[in-house]
């Protein structure tokens, strides 16, 4: 064979690598609502800057009719590029091939695409669109997945990982995304579960259809598992860009800085209208958020799961931050076991990228309850305990109005390590409201008295005179300061200024024991 034989038969084989095994799988894809694997590579990255590792790669299967059948790519197709001008590495689940299941030679594609990622120190995107473990290949296959689970786990907190489901992700396959820092799924076309509808029919005679059991909306709204759902594909990368926009390459690096169009000294007027003074009235956190940073623009993470807290990134100055706040607008803000791992998870992954956490309070407390005692709210609360004593990431707490009992230590006090914690004169810090208090200490003298709710309502000013004004926590060093709700945003910014070249230790050890 001649060099230009040789030359022309690379090419050939290339296109058909790229043309994919046939138009007819590829329109099948497209007829279920579905881009193909290499149409969502394109989408994900930056035009023109996809470099594609082992396109040529053949399963060595035999029986079952495989030697027959052995298509380069194995189903699924693994290299890099950029996005927004930063390495991105990549695989794809090619659902044309095989439906995208893992055989031996697909999974060492992974494992060497994840291993590359690891070592460039650079984030790691999965589009995942495979019907599991290949079954033709037997325990090869799933000797496969225990490689991915194996580095997934080397590779947290050192690289971002993002996982986006785009199809089925059934059995062992669906601990991989779990493993990994996101998880975004597409309404109708994607699905997670550990055992199928046909097993939940046979074992407890329910019947649910697969969206039911493992849609995008089961698991952004009731599991917790999805971080983002979304209607199509197009709009859910262009939101992992811009996920991607506000994350560090590595736990090296800190995020990506942008110049600042918004004044760092701009006046937050309308915060004095937007929280109620009253306790007891509801208000949105959102709105909250949004005057404070930059261009009211943030990326709000689980917003649909747990909505009593809510998790952000956003920039102040140009500068990304992680924001933790409680909504009143659900459960008045308290914290409960769903609340309290989702911010958890979430400051853990702050942290781990070097990104600043400003957590906003206003809450009332844990949410009372027998169902969330026995469900385990003290191990799962004490889960956002250690997740904030355990980060040295730079670390600010804001007090908007009210922060009782347990958790008001937990959401980032002074006495569990946040650097630097600002009041509105607003501000009720206390270990309960007044009503509870009184009738604690004073049951008594209330009993008592002739008049009995006449001497609670004044006990109940007396206590609230003495130990929850708002300079009460400033004056015994628990608050640095008490601001104007409209510095609010200049004195964080300022603060987050200061706090940037802060370093913090952890005691050596091989790793620590989290409640679980």
């Amino acid at each position: 064979m001649t060099a230009e034989h040789a030359r022309q038969l690379l090419h050939e084989i290339r296109a058909q690598v790229i043309a994919g095994p046939s138009q007819r799988a590829t329109d099948s894809q497209h007829a279920k609502g579905k881009l193909t694997a290499r149409e969502r590579i394109t989408l994900l990255l930056d035009e023109g800057t996809f470099h594609e590792v082992e396109p040529l790669r053949r399963h060595r299967a035999t029986g079952f009719g495989m030697e027959e059948n052995r298509p380069h790519t194995d189903g699924v197709i693994t290299g890099w590029g950029t996005v927004h001008g930063r390495t991105a590495f990549v695989y794809a689940h090619d659902f044309r091939i095989f439906g995208g299941a893992l055989g031996e030679a697909h999974a060492q594609k992974i494992h060497k695409i994840m291993d590359m990622a690891l070592a460039a120190g650079a984030p790691l995107i999965s589009l995942n669109d495979g019907a599991g473990a290949r079954i033709q290949e037997g325990v090869t296959a799933l000797a496969g997945y225990g490689g991915i689970f194996t580095r997934n786990t080397q590779a947290s907190g050192v690289i971002p990982q993002i996982s986006v489901m785009l199809g089925p992700c059934a059995g062992g396959a669906a601990y991989a995304p779990a493993l990994t820092d996101f998880v975004f799924m597409v309404r109708e076309t994607s699905q997670m579960f550990i055992t199928g509808p046909d097993v939940v029919r046979a074992v407890t005679g329910e019947e649910i259809s697969q969206n039911d059991l493992g849609g995008a909306d089961v698991h952004a709204e009731l599991s917790g598992v999805a971080h983002f759902a979304y209607d199509d594909e197009r709009d859910c990368m262009e939101d992992v860009r811009y996920l991607l926009s506000l994350l560090p390459q590595n736990n090296h690096e800190v995020p990506p800085a942008t110049l600042a169009r918004d004044p760092a000294d701009r006046r937050c007027e309308e915060l004095l209208d937007l929280v109620p003074a009253d306790g007891t009235q509801p208000y949105d956190m959102c709105a909250v958020i949004e005057v404070i940073v930059d261009e009211g623009d943030y990326l709000e993470v689980h917003a649909r799961w747990a909505t009593n807290v809510i998790v952000a990134l956003a920039r102040l100055d140009g500068q990304v931050v992680g924001i933790v706040a409680n909504q009143p607008q659900s459960l008045a803000g308290v914290l409960d076991i769903s609340a309290s791992e989702k911010a958890a998870r979430f400051v853990q992954m702050c942290d781990a990228f070097n990104i600043p956490i400003v957590t906003i309070l206003d809450v009332p407390g844990f949410l009372p309850g027998v169902r969330q005692e026995h469900g385990g709210i003290i191990r799962h609360g004490a889960k956002l305990l250690y997740a904030y004593c355990n980060a040295t990431v730079p670390r600010i707490q804001l007090i908007v109005r009210k922060a009782y009992g347990g958790a008001y230590i937990v959401m980032d006090s002074r006495s569990v390590g946040a650097d630097l914690s600002f009041a509105w004169p607003t501000n009720e810090i206390a270990v309960m409201g007044a009503e509870g208090a009184a009738n604690v200490i004073f049951r008594r003298q209330i009993a008592a008295a002739d008049d009995p709710e006449a001497v609670r309502q004044r006990l109940i000013k007396e206590y609230k005179a003495e130990l929850m004004h708002p300079y009460h926590a400033a004056e015994r060093g628990l608050v640095d300061d008490v601001i104007d709700p409209a510095e609010t945003r200049e004195v964080l910014i300022r603060s987050l200024r200061m706090l940037r070249s802060k370093r913090a230790d952890l005691p050596v050890r091989k790793h620590g024991n989290p409640p679980q």
